[in-house]
């Protein structure tokens, strides 16, 4: 998280604190390192580590989150950075007041440029079209150039929703995964580009319930693989289904359907020679 270096206004050993833990953090700002671990990549006692941690959360950048039995939960927010008053004695003693600087008189107005007075030229066609008042429709063909702050600002938003929409699938995924096992799942350059391709997939509305649903399937393939990313992928949809329709289907369940199915077959079979049978008698 490059947002908490240009930070000021704190000692250096709690801004290596916060380097270190934002150096740890996922794309939410979590991380969950021991303050051992701190303090051996910031060379800092761990007494120092604790108190620059407490600093950092009465400034509202670092928020701590207990777990019985596991090393506590952090949560790294650069943008609400509020460094407590009593840490800047400088401004306490207070500096001496600027004096205001005189406003200039507003300059006189430039002279009229002659060719607004010379009304007798001859008036020269613009050589491009005027814009229309009202923005052009994406992808319509008016040759009218869009704003393009405008357009920017569009696809600013559609990528905010889409990482919106993928934090919300790992988070649903990782709790799933932390109940079932007991650690957090990993997370690289691979598992983001899976949690994207499964949100075109499945959509945002039932991606994260499905994720998470996916975890608690009892299948010996997926134990085995530890129930990762890439497995859900491969047959997203057909998990989507289990999940729509509270159905596990493993290789136990598929084999037992499958019997109940021939049953089934051999049973309208053996009713059909027996009504074949009897209109043959009638």
């Amino acid at each position: 998280m490059s947002a908490c270096w240009p930070l000021q206004g704190m000692s250096p050993a709690q801004k290596s604190v916060l380097i270190s833990l934002s150096d740890n953090a996922n794309d939410e700002g979590v991380c969950w390192p021991s303050v051992a671990k701190i303090g051996q990549r910031t060379c800092l006692a761990e007494r120092t580590v604790q108190s620059a941690i407490k600093w950092l959360i009465t400034a509202n950048v670092v928020s701590v989150r207990e777990r019985m039995g596991r090393s506590t939960m952090y949560t790294i927010t650069p943008a609400t950075y509020a460094p407590p008053q009593d840490m800047h004695p400088a401004n306490a003693a207070g500096t001496p007041p600027q004096q205001p600087h005189p406003t200039p008189a507003n300059a006189a107005l430039p002279p009229r440029s002659g060719c607004t007075q010379n009304r007798n030229r001859t008036a020269i066609d613009p050589s491009v079209e005027p814009q229309s008042s009202f923005p052009a429709l994406v992808g319509q063909g008016t040759g009218v150039i869009s704003d393009p702050e405008q357009e920017t600002r569009s696809k600013a938003k559609i990528e905010a929703d889409r990482q919106e929409a993928c934090r919300g699938i790992w988070t649903s995924y990782a709790a799933a995964y932390f109940d079932r096992y007991q650690t957090e799942p990993v997370r690289n350059a691979t598992v983001n580009t899976q949690i994207n391709n499964l949100l075109k997939r499945l959509g945002a509305d039932e991606a994260r319930f499905v994720a998470a649903y996916y975890v608690s399937i009892q299948d010996a393939y997926l134990i085995r693989s530890c129930h990762d990313i890439g497995s859900l992928l491969a047959k997203a949809e057909a998990y989507r289904t289990q999940w729509a329709t509270n159905t596990q289907v493993n290789g136990t369940t598929a084999k037992q359907m499958e019997n109940t199915q021939a049953n089934m077959s051999t049973a309208e079979q053996a009713k059909a020679m027996l009504r074949k049978r009897g209109a043959g008698n009638a």
